[in-house]
């Protein structure tokens, strides 16, 4: 076995080894558990007013993950399209596993579940699944013998289980009250005999399952036909080819009541399924399998590693020169350059964090492209900006500030406090629908050549997105860093 595989695999068993520590939820079924509240009501109409749509997520290597900074995933993907499709922005509410995912939709953390869950009966009387987004069916995935390489097909084949009804009087490990579960007890009813079924923490995520299969530390689970499939060509000793299921349907969740917003969904959902863009992000994430196993045993691979970039130790080293965590300045630092210390924009800034020539040379840089240098530059102008307002009382506030004047440059968001001094319509102190207003403003000629602005014109927004993107950005790192 290659080293790489190896410490890939060890990984998961050490992942493993904790969260089976962790409790078991008193409930881990998602949707069937009949203690979970009734909706509450918020529907379509209530999103639109809003102007956000919170979206409830289940990370894992095809759904939600983030690498290397950026954030991926099949799901994902198509929710920013359904986000930008009903005309607002898109919140990603991260579940650390599946036991809360009714009871989240039920009282609005999210306003829908998006993972492909199968719509059964007994759910589809307390919640409502959406057209299916993809067909799957479950398979048994197994582990092939040790010395499977040295074995012909017909002898390998001899020593896999070839059909389900093999599986009597052997075990089978899937989450407790999973879909897989339900189909294993449906499949003891059909073949009329017994399946000893070892019903895990629903902590654990079926990738992690098929990870203990590879290793050996369970016999068997059940997994969809795409994720085992997926698996299967990075764990070259499992075996996935043994139906256990007919096709079935890949669905998202939504709340009983949310009439309007299912509707809206079903309508998008057939319509995307007959666009080219939808197959290439299907086959992005289900049929591109090197892709997949270049992001999933990669060292900056968040939701296993803990890591967003190589630079995470530099980050962290002088982030502490700041008033703020270091996933906040590794956020503002993948917005400038992705991590890549050999970015360049078209006004000549340079390096990971994007430094301008005239302030590299202020702040004695030499070289912007050495990693160190560009996060020292960065932090130490950051420093400087965040004791330009110190008349800014709340911290949260004034880190937006500081933020805002690393992008666009601190006289221009110092005209936006102007600005609103002059027009006596805002609090200057409050950067949301505040000075982000003031700076949007400054975009027509009406205000920037106003007696007192003294910097002009500015492109609002620029620093306004800049702002909102670094914060969601460090939003998705923590909620997956919290869930590890």
């Amino acid at each position: 076995m290659k080293l790489q595989t190896y410490l890939y695999l060890t990984a998961i068993f050490i992942l493993f080894s904790c969260t089976s520590e962790k409790k078991l939820a008193e409930h881990d079924i998602p949707f069937d558990n009949p203690s979970i509240a009734g909706p509450i009501n918020f529907d379509l109409d209530a999103i639109k007013k809003r102007g956000v749509l919170k979206a409830i997520v289940v990370s894992g290597p095809t759904s939600f993950f983030i690498y290397r900074g950026e954030t991926m995933g099949f799901e994902y993907e198509l929710l920013e399209r359904f986000a930008e499709d009903i005309g607002v922005t898109l919140e990603i509410v991260v579940a650390k596993d599946f036991s809360v995912l009714g009871e989240w939709l039920n009282n609005g953390k999210g306003d829908i579940v998006a993972h492909g869950f199968t719509p059964t009966l007994s759910r589809k009387e307390r919640f409502t699944f959406s057209n299916y987004l993809y067909l799957t069916k479950q398979v048994l995935v197994q582990k092939k013998p040790d010395n499977w390489r040295d074995l012909k097909l017909h002898e390998i084949d001899g020593m896999l289980k070839n059909d389900v009804i093999e599986l009597i009087n052997d075990t089978v490990s899937v989450r407790a009250n999973s879909s897989y579960k339900m189909r294993l007890e449906n499949l003891m009813d059909e073949i009329g005999d017994v399946i000893h079924i070892d019903e895990v923490n629903s902590n654990i995520t079926t990738d992690e399952l098929i990870g203990m299969v590879s290793t050996g530390e369970i016999k068997y689970t059940i997994a969809d036909n795409t994720l085992a499939q997926m698996h299967a060509y990075n764990f070259k000793n499992l075996d996935v080819s043994v139906p256990v299921s007919l096709s079935q349907k890949a669905s998202w969740v939504l709340r009983k009541n949310a009439t309007g917003l299912s509707s809206y969904l079903n309508e998008w959902v057939s319509k995307i399924k007959n666009t080219t863009d939808y197959y290439v992000i299907y086959n992005r994430y289900y049929k591109n399998k090197r892709t997949i196993k270049k992001h999933i045993k990669s060292d900056y691979f968040l939701n296993n590693t803990g890591k967003l970039s190589p630079y995470d130790d530099l980050i962290k080293k002088y982030a502490k020169d700041l008033p703020w965590d270091w996933v906040l300045l590794a956020s503002q630092i993948f917005q400038e350059s992705r991590f890549n210390p050999n970015a360049k924009s078209w006004a000549s800034a340079h390096g990971l964090m994007q430094i301008m020539p005239s302030t590299a040379k202020e702040l004695g840089v030499l070289d912007t492209s050495s990693p160190e240098e560009s996060i020292k530059a960065g932090t130490r102008y950051l420093k400087q900006l965040w004791n330009e307002w110190k008349s800014i009382p709340d911290r949260n506030e004034r880190i937006k500030f500081t933020l805002a004047s690393y992008n666009a440059g601190i006289n221009h968001v110092k005209d936006a406090v102007t600005l609103i001094k002059l027009n006596k319509d805002g609090n200057q102190n409050i950067w949301d629908g505040n000075i982000e207003a003031s700076l949007l403003k400054l975009t027509y000629r009406k205000y920037y050549t106003k007696p007192g602005i003294k910097y002009g014109y500015v492109h609002g927004i620029e620093p306004i997105s800049y702002v909102k993107d670094i914060y969601e950005r460090y939003n998705l790192y923590n909620q997956i860093l919290e869930a590890q």
